[in-house]
């Protein structure tokens, strides 16, 4: 009985808002805007809290190298540079089909 009359004052509620007026979005702005500034705001803060922190805690040492052989096969070379190197290679996290290049920090 009690979930029937919360129904029934739910369609009432909505069919009032959306009679009247603008079409029921009298206040939408605003509560965007407040849901902006009470729970966009914060997320982002708590992201870059998490994201800083697992900073800290991570090694700076890349990981054991891998020679598989579906990774890293160059059937033709580059066109730029040496030609084993991709064009946005980056030597302490990209390796060669042989390995990281030279010593890292």
């Amino acid at each position: 009985m009690a979930l029937v009359s919360t129904a029934t004052m739910l369609r009432r509620a909505f069919a009032s808002t959306a009679a009247g007026g603008h079409g029921g979005h009298e206040g939408g702005a605003r509560t965007w805007k407040i849901l902006s500034y009470v729970v966009a705001l914060p997320g982002v803060g708590v992201c870059m809290a998490n994201a800083w922190i697992k900073l800290q805690r991570q090694s700076h040492d890349p990981p054991g190298f891998q020679p598989y052989q579906h990774l890293r096969i160059r059937t033709k070379p580059f066109p730029w540079g040496d030609g084993n190197h991709t064009l946005f290679h980056n030597s302490h996290t990209n390796p060669l089909p042989t390995g990281y290049e030279g010593p890292h920090h």
